[in-house]
């Protein structure tokens, strides 16, 4: 008997079935992409020194395990609003919470979690390099054996290995950076602020600096530093602010804030007070 032809034969059938479609596996709630913890969050903050005002309202929200830039002039108040970040001094207004925890109703709670290096730091400097890493251990909770593992790891990864037995009154600027650098890390924080970490080092000595905060940065980590460096806060973090005159003008991710700019020339737009070179004619005229 003939097939009918309007009836297809079990070959051809199978051909034109469209592919069955594979069942959609939702991945289960623990594997999708949660948003990152905050870990510096700063809320309102304000402080005046007699009638006038260095930090005015200013709000920033740092993400866990990133390296957040803060840059501004000469007295744009970074100074200040790091050191009411981290309980050096008390603001007039505003709250400050690191990883959740309040800086200035909780703060020996919030002190735990981070490591500071404020702006032009006086050191113990009659300790040698050693009993400074030593004691900011010790004071922190470690014992004895995890201050002395943590003391070599250190020196060893900021080149101070033949200068822990000296005293620190005779380091230079650069080494006294690294030091007070080491001392912040040893307790092993969440939260690490460092206010202009690398004036006064030398290029090697912050190439590994750099290396060891991304380091720690990939591990959860989370780095706030302040530098007049622009090149390097471009090259180093992920997100950035710019403050000026107490105030943040821009901040997020580098990118966003840059706008196809360097970050040089997106501060300078932002910042002004850039003045044209002109007159001081005596200065091309030499006195000899």
């Amino acid at each position: 008997m003939d097939q009918n032809p309007a009836e297809p034969d079990a070959s051809t059938a199978v051909a034109a079935r469209p592919p069955a479609r594979k069942p959609r596996v939702r991945k289960p709630a623990a594997e999708r992409q949660k948003p990152k913890e905050v870990a510096l969050s700063i809320r309102g903050l304000v402080k005046r020194f007699d009638s006038r005002i260095a930090v005015a309202g200013i709000d920033l929200e740092v993400p866990a395990g990133t390296l957040y830039g803060i840059v501004g002039p000469n007295g744009a108040g970074k100074t200040t609003t790091l050191s009411m970040v981290t309980g050096l001094l008390k603001p007039d207004a505003g709250s400050v919470a690191v990883h959740g925890t309040d800086v200035w109703s909780d703060p020996v709670a919030a002190k735990r979690k981070f490591g500071v290096l404020p702006d032009q730091l006086r050191l113990f400097d009659r300790l040698t390099g050693g009993q400074l890493l030593y004691y900011s251990g010790v004071l922190r909770g470690l014992d004895k054996n995890a201050v002395r593992l943590r003391s070599a790891d250190l020196a060893a990864a900021f080149g101070l290995e033949d200068s822990l037995d000296r005293l620190v009154a005779d380091y230079s600027a650069g080494m006294s950076k690294k030091i007070a650098i080491a001392a912040a890390m040893i307790h092993s924080p969440r939260l690490l602020v460092l206010d202009e970490p690398f004036e006064s080092v030398d290029p090697v000595s912050s190439a590994n600096i750099i290396e060891i905060l991304q380091r720690y940065a990939k591990a959860g980590g989370t780095v706030v530093l302040s530098s007049h460096t622009m090149n390097l806060i471009e090259r180093v973090c992920d997100s950035v602010a710019i403050i000026v005159n107490g105030s943040v003008l821009a901040q997020g991710r580098m990118a966003d804030v840059r706008a196809g700019s360097t970050l040089e020339e997106r501060f300078v737009e932002l910042a002004g007070g850039r003045r044209a070179a002109e007159g001081m004619e005596w200065l091309h005229k030499f006195s000899d």
